[in-house]
């Protein structure tokens, strides 16, 4: 029998139990995430809309979203599931890794482990909000502003899915920025000082993203280079805070 996550324990278990014990977890993960994609695909029409809301809100009178391949739409509507269906496992999925590495941790590392998962989540969480209601709208605003009269946008839905996937995951993992520069900072790979002379090119490096991620305008340019840099400097200061308990 395992121990219980937190004691400790000093149970060393065999190489066939480790393996016994793995293969019961994943299969415990498998099925929550089967559950949570069956449970998706029942809705997956609304969360598809809801998901593409902010394309389909801007299509021109008469242009709608379509697919050209007869498998298209029920192979979109089922990757959106396997997306879904994961998010909605996650949680049981952390319990069940941390069920099987937990009791081989000690009381510091497991804390640390903690708190770095939910910084984590948090930040990702964040940054996917971020791309959805600010990103993603002017990046579609942009595209769809080169049709007119003789051109009608006619969107397919697989690939409008798989770029607004990519923007929420970019944006996800840039959030994450201020962490890794915290965890630097901490291991001594980083130091505040460094980050303080590099702020010029963070700055031209923000906007240079913000160009490339956003319509050539001033507004939606500004809109995301700010918070992009922004993180940067919260990074600074993460930076500095975990240089301060690695000498400590």
């Amino acid at each position: 029998m395992n121990p219980e996550p937190g004691t400790n324990s000093e149970v060393r278990l065999p190489l066939t139990e480790h393996l016994e014990e793995l293969r019961k977890r994943v299969i415990h993960s498998l099925i929550a995430w089967g559950a949570g994609t069956v449970l998706c695909y029942s809705r997956v029409d609304s969360i598809y809309r809801a998901l593409l809301s902010p394309l389909t809100e801007r299509l021109p009178w008469g242009s709608r979203l379509i697919f050209t391949e007869l498998t298209e739409a029920f192979l979109t509507y089922f990757k959106l599931a396997l997306w879904g269906g994961f998010v909605l496992a996650s949680p049981v999925i952390f319990y069940q890794a941390w069920r099987f590495v937990g009791p081989g941790l000690y009381r510091k590392e497991r804390k640390i482990l903690l708190l770095f998962s939910f910084w984590s989540t948090a930040a990702l969480l964040a940054g996917m909000a971020f791309g959805y209601f600010v990103a993603v709208p002017s990046i579609f605003s942009f595209f769809l502003g080169f049709g007119g009269s003789t051109i009608v946008p006619m969107p397919s839905m697989k690939e409008s899915l798989s770029l607004v996937l990519r923007i929420l995951l970019l944006f996800g993992v840039m959030f994450e920025v201020p962490l890794v520069l915290y965890l630097a900072g901490r291991a001594g790979i980083l130091t505040p000082d460094l980050l303080r002379r590099g702020r010029k090119a963070a700055i031209v490096g923000a906007f240079l993203l913000g160009a490339v991620l956003t319509p050539p305008d001033a507004v939606s340019q500004v809109l995301v280079a700010l918070p992009i840099y922004a993180l940067y400097e919260a990074g600074i200061l993460l930076c500095a805070l975990g240089a301060r308990r690695n000498k400590g």
